[in-house]
């Protein structure tokens, strides 16, 4: 009995890893056990400087879930923000407003933003300043990987075996040599012909650069998740000029990131945020800017902020829309032969040689990856309210690019209002193509650059991948031929349900469960006056409820008042 027992054990865990959940028939029979998987993931990781009296000789100068805490607590103790803030209002309003003179207002925004980001700023030639870095772990366990063959006792290559760990602001081009060198010493440790490459976000940039100048004679397979390196609007309409202050987007954007615990902002603000768009505020406030400031601001605005923060560093360059790359290094270095033309010259040259030599040709680069016989896999995400404040608000897509870009291809309904016209769907299905249509009747797939080896994943963040993700694309880079959509138990269509934390093959019925927002149409573009009226008082309504708690706890503070017992 014990024999039979141990078997039947064994066997359920060399299921677990032959077979993704769902799966229709067994498209990975044995496990893992020649072909290291080599993880690229995007930015994000805490980024540090040298201090010899913080431990390990370095402290963390930069963590984005650093930031977001601060934001969510209120907490500014040192004052450099607000301190910042006014020296920045001062020239606004006495140079700019009064004397119609921007210049010592760009200058000062420029300084102070600068100042606040200087440890992680890249200097004009796009190099690190202050020795900063990826942590001296990273660093540590990117050199074990290049000596030692992590399959070990356990016989075969999990998933997190070999980890790329990568200063993701500098060049792509830069990173992918790394890579290279990278992926030789794996393999050479290992003893493998061929390692596969599973990338996220910025890391498939990384990806994209190393086949531009490498090939993929030593790659087994890519996959490539919620990229950025197509084209990202957030990215690229912030710093082409392309701005709008819509207060519906700004409302669905917190319920979206509430939604998937990215952070969440209190409901009284979002009821005051929404009041204010009912209220014709946010929409008269944006008609004044554009009326009067904005042709004379936006550029220097966006020239300081850019170069103030993140776009010293290529990595952001390279997810610049083609269509909007010269514009964008119009707006933030000004014309040919200026002054920041020259101070960034080093800086230019590596994001034109990535532009001109990757990104532009990135349907022929992934192309050549089929081509040599190298599986490819692409995963795009959507359901998600893209960052507000830009003209493609309405989109599709996650919350930093369109499902278009992000899935190279794929067509979808004109907004997040909408679905597919009846008659498109009917013409994709005369043609046979109607397997190919989401559920939901937002996507078609069958227009997507690889139409059966591209997933769709509704209601999942772009910035965390679920688990589900992680075992259908691991099954699909280690698996001994190119799979397809086919090959599983679902369509290429999953919805992630954030208030149960699962994925399950999308249907009619669950679609809208990957929804993170409400999309309604009525409610944000009102259709005439009456209802204008109507939706206004509604929200004032909501918000005097909201605020009326509040009012009674301050008030009750001021009288020293007892507060009701919080259990």
């Amino acid at each position: 009995m014990k024999k039979w027992i141990s078997f039947v054990l064994a066997l359920l865990l060399c299921l677990q890893f032959a077979t993704p959940a769902f799966a229709k028939k067994r498209v990975y029979r044995k496990l893992n056990k020649k072909i290291p998987t080599i993880l690229i993931a995007g930015d994000g990781n805490a980024l540090y400087v040298p201090d010899e009296t913080a431990e390990n000789g370095e402290r963390r100068a930069f963590y984005m879930r650093d930031i977001i805490k601060d934001i969510q607590s209120g907490n500014n103790s040192n004052g450099g923000v607000s301190d910042a803030v006014a020296t920045v209002l001062q020239p606004f309003f006495k140079e700019g407003i009064l004397k119609n003179n921007w210049d010592p207002y760009f200058d000062a925004l420029e300084k102070e933003v600068s100042d606040l980001f200087s440890l992680i700023r890249l200097d004009g030639d796009g190099n690190p300043q202050y020795g900063s870095n990826i942590s001296k772990a990273d660093r540590d366990t990117v050199q074990y990987d290049r000596t030692h063959d992590k399959k070990g006792d356990k016989g075969y290559y999990g998933l997190y075996d070999y980890r790329f760990w990568y200063d993701w602001r500098l060049d792509p081009m830069e990173i992918a040599c790394q890579l290279n060198d990278y992926i030789r010493d794996v393999k050479a440790a290992t003893g493998a012909e061929k390692v596969s490459l599973f990338s996220s976000c910025l890391g498939s940039n990384v990806v994209y650069a190393y086949v531009a100048q490498f090939g993929t004679k030593d790659i087994h397979a890519i996959s490539i998740d919620a990229t950025t390196g197509n084209g990202s609007e957030f990215l690229s309409q912030t710093i082409s000029g392309q701005l709008t202050l819509d207060g519906s987007a700004i409302v669905r954007f917190f319920e979206s990131a509430g939604t998937t615990d990215i952070f969440s902002l209190d409901e009284f603000w979002i009821a005051t945020i929404d009041l204010a768009t009912k209220a014709g505020l946010l929409d008269g406030v944006s008609k004044l800017l554009h009326a009067t400031i904005y042709d004379k601001v936006v550029k220097g605005m966006t020239s300081a902020l850019a170069l103030g923060t993140f776009y010293t560093m290529p990595c952001y360059w390279a997810c610049v829309c083609n269509e909007d790359y010269e514009t964008a290094k119009a707006y933030v270095f000004g014309k040919e032969g200026s002054a920041k033309r020259q101070q960034y010259a080093g800086l230019i040259e590596k994001i034109d040689a990535y532009h001109y030599q990757v990104a532009v040709r990135l349907p022929e680069i992934l192309k050549s990856v089929t081509d040599s016989g190298t599986f490819l896999y692409i995963l795009a995400k959507y359901g998600i309210q893209i960052v507000p404040l830009i003209k493609s608000n309405e989109v599709i897509g996650d919350e930093f690019s369109s499902l278009t870009r992000a899935s190279f291809g794929a067509t979808t309904a004109d907004s997040i209002y909408d679905t597919l016209p009846a008659d498109y769907i009917a013409a994709r299905e005369a043609e046979g193509k109607g397997k190919y249509i989401s559920p939901d009747k937002q996507v078609d797939a069958s227009t997507c650059l690889y139409p059966d080896q591209t997933w769709f994943v509704k209601g999942k963040t772009h910035t965390v991948r679920a688990d589900e993700e992680n075992r259908l694309l691991y099954v699909c880079v280690v698996a001994d031929r190119q799979l397809t959509v086919n090959d599983f138990g679902w369509t290429q269509y999953m919805v992630y349900d954030n208030a149960t934390r699962t994925m399950s093959p999308m249907t009619e019925k669950n679609c809208q469960a990957g929804m993170t927002f409400t999309a309604d149409k009525a409610n944000d573009h009102p259709a005439n006056v009456f209802v204008k009226i109507k939706l206004y008082f509604e929200s004032l309504g909501r918000w005097l409820k909201l605020l009326m708690p509040i009012l009674k706890e301050k008030i009750g503070e001021k009288l020293n008042l007892p507060q009701p017992d919080a259990a």
